[in-house]
């Protein structure tokens, strides 16, 4: 990848392919993400035989996960043919209550026909935990195409909204933001006191497609700041996430949408 530095971010230009879903509540919003899903994976395997996803963690994805792994999506969704990795995991073992693989293995991995071999879990909990964010951005260029200037690219990537308006782990003012060379990165987030691993706003942006699934009243002022706010991606990473060439979706339940002026247009 042809990168210069790796602190100096320049961010890509805003594309005209973001879209808003406002739907009644997180049950609807589970299901259109679902369908989106459904259809991404669909194309990817048609046009190279497989399909590339990650997944992310946190309690709103858990709805979305027990649709992907119940009828009609089970059937519809060509599981021998995905990948899986994650956008990001807590510095936990895989068994631990906090681990985003576990809840995404109890959710929905463990019931549908996936083989073990496509699932890529982040191992942030190692000693080393730079080291392994290396090996994991190696599997990322091993498994996935690359774009025109190098960058792995997911054919969809999942992603939630903190209420200070973080994605993945990239929280607001953590140097991580401002990373232009890796795609995975291991850091210790401090006001957390433990390591987080995480997929950086570069690779995130050449994803085909990026779907984030907010629901509760207790998102809605970090939405209205991704969305309406003033743009300072420093302070409110999520507006970070601009895709190169993709398509963003917001896919929300009225309540996070309840600050919003701007209408529903997916």
């Amino acid at each position: 990848m042809t990168h210069r530095g790796g602190e100096a971010r320049r961010e890509p230009p805003p594309v005209e392919s973001s879209r808003l879903v406002v739907l009644p509540d997180l049950a609807q919003a589970a299901a259109s993400a679902g369908e989106r899903l459904a259809r991404r994976c669909a194309l990817a395997v048609a046009g190279r035989g497989e399909c590339a996803i990650a997944l992310a963690g946190g309690d709103t994805p858990r709805a979305l996960y027990a649709r992907l792994a119940s009828e009609p999506l089970r059937s519809r969704i060509p599981w021998r043919q995905v990948r899986v990795f994650w956008g990001d995991e807590r510095g936990v073992p895989p068994q631990d209550p906090r681990s985003n693989f576990r809840m995404a293995q109890e959710a929905l991995l463990s019931r549908v026909p996936i083989p073990d071999h496509r699932i890529h879990r982040m191992p942030a909990e190692r000693a080393d935990a730079e080291a392994a964010a290396e090996a994991y951005a190696a599997l990322l260029r091993e498994h996935l195409p690359a774009a025109a200037d190098g960058w792995p690219q997911f054919d969809l990537v999942l992603l939630g909204l903190g209420e200070d308006a973080h994605t993945a782990s990239l929280f607001p003012g953590a140097p991580v933001l401002r990373e232009a060379r890796r795609p995975v990165v291991a850091y210790q987030v401090p006001h957390l006191g433990m390591v987080r691993m995480t997929l950086t706003l570069p690779v995130l942006n050449h994803a085909a497609e990026v779907v984030f699934l907010v629901a509760g009243a207790q998102k809605a002022q970090a939405l209205w700041a991704v969305l309406e706010g003033p743009r300072d991606p420093d302070r409110v990473p999520a507006q970070g996430i601009r895709p190169v060439a993709g398509t963003v979706v917001w896919i929300v339940d009225a309540a996070a949408a309840s600050r919003l002026t701007r209408s529903s247009n997916g």
